[in-house]
């Protein structure tokens, strides 16, 4: 036997013995995801149900904001980096404690239960990658092995909350570092998510998909409609960012105590609920989400879901940023649809998906998203939408640790963090 023929026989085998660990790297993660994520879900649903049959509880928003300080500062926690400490983690040697994952799942609860305006996707992030370093801790996993695993918990949470495991297997990839996909971590993350999604469908949670009734030919005239629509959603993902990052910087700096901070918040959107005599703008908002691509949104919902998250967010209760941004897209999309002339349902869903681009700057996770919420029909659409919002939205994103290596307009490496 030749030396370059063992060669080849020794590499094999170590590909095979990578392929096998990542199996079970993923068949692990996925089996304890699955049963946190679901746990996680089913909490937040019913707190944020409680919250829809009991009004008066939003009057309680900011005794849950004071609540949630003295968690986070009981537990050591006085600046909480929240997703950005996720997304630096996988970079670096930092970690994710345990305690994050229990204190945001926690405190999101408590969020939505008082009727707060946030999403559970951020605090997926937090609690999925948590439990990830805590098994690979329990399992002596090297440097490289946690960062597999972080991103297999983050996997693996986000298939729990919306039920697309493709999209979740490959956002975990995606968003830590634009412009380069972890590749290495795709068959074990799809694995993860992959698991995640049978112990969800298990446990008799409903996939969150709609059928889009009307789109339209694949025509210049349409193809130029979806075009303008992508600039405009551009635009409000800009806005979107903006506000979220500069309110929470408005609130710390005039109310710099952050029990004061949290309690004056809880009473704005308390006050800002009565004020719009509905309650359509607190909790997650993924339920108004799709009755906008149903083809239902008043034209002024958008707004007031930025300005309803916004003082949430920065006044230091949890949650998450992106199902709020599914509602802006979506009521945004079907009011800017009406004036192109594009079928309102279809106009809402490409903004849901434009939007969702936009303000985490994953064009490939946010077309497989829009295959698994809406359909394949029509991805010619939707791949024209990511790309315009990817590239409009410039360099402003959730998150201030992610990191956009190359340029958005030309291939170049630039390696800086978003806005």
């Amino acid at each position: 036997m030749s030396d370059k023929f063992r060669e080849r026989i020794i590499h094999s085998l170590l590909y095979g013995r990578s392929f096998l660990l990542s199996i079970l790297i993923g068949v692990l993660c996925g089996l304890v995801c699955g049963l946190v994520g679901c746990a996680f879900l089913a909490v937040t649903d019913l707190a944020y149900a409680r919250s829809g049959l009991w009004p008066w509880t939003v009057f309680f928003l900011p005794l849950a904001g004071l609540l949630i300080v003295f968690l986070y500062h009981r537990a050591g926690v006085y600046e909480d980096r929240g997703t950005n400490l996720v997304l630096e983690s996988v970079r670096t040697s930092q970690r994710v404690p345990l305690r994050t994952g229990i204190l945001i799942f926690v405190s999101t609860a408590l969020t939505h239960l008082c009727g707060g305006s946030s999403g559970r996707e951020g605090a997926c992030l937090q609690i999925g990658a948590s439990v990830g370093q805590t098994i690979g801790k329990l399992f002596h996993f090297d440097e490289q092995n946690l960062h597999l695993i972080t991103m297999c918990g983050m996997s693996g949470l986000f298939t729990a909350l919306l039920g697309t495991p493709i999209t979740a297997a490959v956002f975990s990839m995606e968003v830590i570092s634009v412009g380069v996909l972890y590749h290495s971590a795709f068959i074990p993350c799809l694995v993860t998510a992959m698991i995640v999604f049978a112990l969800r469908n298990m446990f008799g949670f409903p996939a969150e998909t709609a059928v889009i009734a009307r789109i339209p030919e694949v025509t210049l005239l349409s193809l130029g409609r979806i075009l303008l629509l992508g600039v405009a959603c551009s635009l409000v993902a800009i806005l979107f960012c903006y506000l979220l990052h500069h309110t929470g910087q408005f609130l710390k700096k005039w109310i710099p105590n952050a029990y004061l901070r949290a309690a004056a918040g809880g009473l704005l959107v308390a006050a800002l609920t009565l004020l719009a005599g509905t309650r359509d703008y607190n909790g997650p908002g993924l339920a108004i989400a799709f009755r906008a691509v149903e083809g239902e949104a008043r034209p002024e919902a958008f707004l007031l879901k930025m300005l309803f998250t916004a003082v949430t967010l920065g006044s230091g209760f949890k949650g998450g940023e992106i199902v709020p941004s599914f509602f802006v897209g979506a009521t945004f999309g079907s009011l800017a649809g009406s004036f192109l002339g594009l079928p309102a349902g279809f106009s809402a869903s490409l903004g849901m998906i434009g939007l969702f681009c936009g303000v985490v700057n994953c064009p490939v996770s946010s077309l497989l998203l829009s295959v698994e919420l809406f359909g394949s029909q029509g991805m010619i659409f939707y791949a024209l939408m990511c790309g315009t919002c990817y590239v409009l939205s410039g360099y402003y994103g959730l998150y201030s640790s992610q990191t956009i290596l190359y340029s958005k307009t030309r291939p170049s490496f630039i390696n800086r963090k978003t806005l």
